[in-house]
């Protein structure tokens, strides 16, 4: 099961969160999502498990927990869109010279 994690501090690494989850079970993959130019964390994670109860047990035990100061937003991630990122208009837009 693919979960999402938000509200997390900037200093949350992905060994901290793979300890978390780790007292529920065991975690595949960890991934803390970062800005693209300047690296640092956007403020949520998703984490892999593989078993679906064990998961569960991590949604319900680590929603609304703290760490690192910051009560933790846990739940199962949505697929994304079709069509990938989202948002915007289609063809681009930007449209026309500003003055």
């Amino acid at each position: 099961m693919n979960i999402f994690a938000g509200n997390l501090s900037l200093d949350v690494t992905e060994d901290d969160l793979q300890q978390a989850f780790e007292a529920f079970g065991q975690v595949k993959t960890v991934k803390v999502i970062k800005d693209l130019f300047s690296g640092t964390s956007k403020g949520f994670a998703f984490v892999e498990m593989p078993a679906k109860a064990e998961a569960q047990a991590a949604i319900n035990g680590l929603n609304g927990k703290e760490l690192k100061g910051r009560a933790l937003n846990v739940n199962e991630a949505r697929p994304r869109p079709e069509g990938g990122r989202g948002g915007g208009r289609p063809g681009g837009g930007g449209g026309g010279r500003r003055f």
